[in-house]
């Protein structure tokens, strides 16, 4: 691996960990909002399965950086579709996210096994 690569997979985990932390942010349950909670416990467990990929050794850094900026950008959308509707999501923003959410999760299992 020469040092450009090097220096590329370094940007992009450390890329992966600040889009992580912000995906962790929005875990915690919101009262009266059903479709929100649903699309951040999603975040979270696709999460928890990228760190535990890591650990075990099944995912390497580059998967899980691509995988977490894929959830930053889920993230990103939720909060877009949000603000649009006072903090609210629709039954379409959610069937949007919950597609783009399993999608990601296809692609974690496959690099995991």
């Amino acid at each position: 691996m020469n040092a450009k690569s090097t220096f590329t997979v370094i940007g992009l985990v450390i890329g992966a960990a600040l889009a992580s932390g912000s995906v962790m942010a929005q875990t915690s349950d919101v009262p009266g909002h059903p479709r929100i909670n649903e699309v951040n416990n999603r975040q979270q467990n696709q999460q928890n399965r990228i760190n535990n990929g890591l650990k075990n050794g099944t995912m390497t850094h580059a998967q899980a950086a691509r995988d977490e900026t894929r959830d930053a950008n889920i993230a990103r959308r939720e909060s877009v579709d949000e603000a649009k509707h006072g903090g609210h999501l629709t039954k379409q923003e959610q069937k949007n996210l919950n597609h783009a959410e399993n999608r990601n999760s296809r692609d974690i299992y496959r690099q995991k096994h």
